[in-house]
């Protein structure tokens, strides 16, 4: 694997920046009442630097989306002649669990609430789900023509990824305004993973 540059460390440092500077002001001023500008001012950087990481504040919320299709890809191509569908998206979303804290984070906890409270997250985070769906499905009926349709393809996709968005709609849902009712990360991950497990069981026995 390669490693990362100075250069690519320096630029995961002022995304993260930004990430973090973002859920401090959304939680403080709320998400209408803070603007682009006063995130990169909070990250100390200039707003154009800002638009060349995140095209809006929606696109913010959700930094991790990109890596989690592409989890996805990457286990669907890394598949042994004995893996079932859901085992390789089973397996994605265990990778995704292990290399960040995103759906288990102080970011997530935000994005749930705002999610249910602000028409213009709901809407970017229904697009992004909906063209994750169908990018993985077109991957997973390539993998397994003789098993999926695309209608099925499709389908499967769609139970995961509901699985998982419904689990951590609940897992997260009272985190943020209850200490109390928070939880740790890992069993919050240990949750996620046995609820999408149990959605997919069907697809998990072995065909006739």
């Amino acid at each position: 694997m390669t490693q990362p540059t100075l250069r690519d460390r320096k630029k995961e440092r002022t995304r993260q920046a930004l990430i973090d500077a973002a859920t401090d002001l959304f939680e403080s001023r709320g998400y209408d009442g803070t603007t682009v500008a006063d995130i990169a001012a909070a990250a100390d950087i200039g707003t154009r630097t800002f638009f060349s990481y995140f095209a809006t504040k929606e696109e913010l919320l959700f930094p991790r989306s990109d890596a989690r299709i592409r989890a996805a890809v990457d286990a669907i191509a890394d598949r042994g002649p004995g893996d079932r569908p859901a085992d390789v998206l089973l397996r994605a979303l265990h990778a995704v669990g292990e290399a960040d804290d995103d759906m288990v984070s102080r970011l997530a906890t935000l994005r749930t609430r705002l999610v249910r409270t602000v028409p213009a997250v709901q809407g970017y985070a229904l697009r992004t789900q909906l063209d994750a769906q169908r990018q993985i499905a077109r991957h997973l009926h390539a993998a397994y023509p003789d098993e999926l349709t695309p209608v099925t393809a499709a389908a499967l996709v769609g139970a995961f990824v509901g699985a998982i968005s419904g689990a951590v709609q609940v897992l997260l849902d009272d985190a943020g305004d209850d200490a109390s009712a928070a939880r740790h990360p890992d069993d919050i991950r240990d949750q996620l993973r046995a609820a999408t497990e149990a959605v997919l069981r069907p697809w998990l026995a072995a065909p006739e």
